[in-house]
């Protein structure tokens, strides 16, 4: 009997079949990459999300920040008394509420709540019933508490810089 050399039924040639391979081949190779480009596009969306986020605790800080910087701007060069320090105390105190709870910039808020304190307890007394006349040797210790107290605004000040620096550098870090 002599055998035959044709195909065997329609569609079962080599060329179909290699042609169903490779279409199979690369359709697998498609829904690889798709599988692959939509866990990155969903692991960045995450990444945004949680930047969002971190960005959204910062907002009360940098806002108490920028109110700090503004009331200690008022009273640069000014020797103040304790009801002059109303403003700063008070800012001071919901700085230091959440300094607690943002982590990243604990440090730095910290330190403006310390140099808050500084500041306040250098409170000029309050003046007695004879302004004119007093002696040389208190009204040196007027000024000498006078520079101190600008100092120690300084110092606030630098404090401050470093916090809103240091937020700002998290935001786009």
């Amino acid at each position: 009997m002599m055998a035959g050399t044709g195909t065997l039924a329609i569609g079962t040639g080599a060329g179909s079949l290699a042609l169903g391979a490779v279409s199979f081949l690369v359709m697998g190779a498609l829904g690889a990459y798709t599988v692959v480009h939509h866990r990155r596009v969903f692991a960045w969306t995450r990444r945004i999300r949680r930047k969002d986020e971190t960005n959204t605790a910062f907002d009360k800080p940098s806002e108490w920040l920028a109110d700090l910087y503004k009331a200690q701007c008022r009273l640069a060069q000014k020797p103040c008394r304790a009801d002059d320090f109303e403003d700063i105390a008070q800012t001071g105190t919901m700085i230091k509420g959440i300094a607690d709870h943002v982590e990243a910039i604990r440090p730095e808020l910290t330190k403006v709540v310390e140099r808050v304190g500084e500041y306040v307890a250098t409170a000029l007394p309050e003046p007695g019933p004879a302004v004119r006349g007093v002696p040389l040797p208190e009204h040196r210790g007027l000024l000498v508490r006078a520079m101190r107290q600008e100092a120690a605004r300084d110092e606030l000040a630098h404090a401050i810089i470093a916090a809103q620096q240091k937020i700002t550098t998290q935001r786009h870090g």
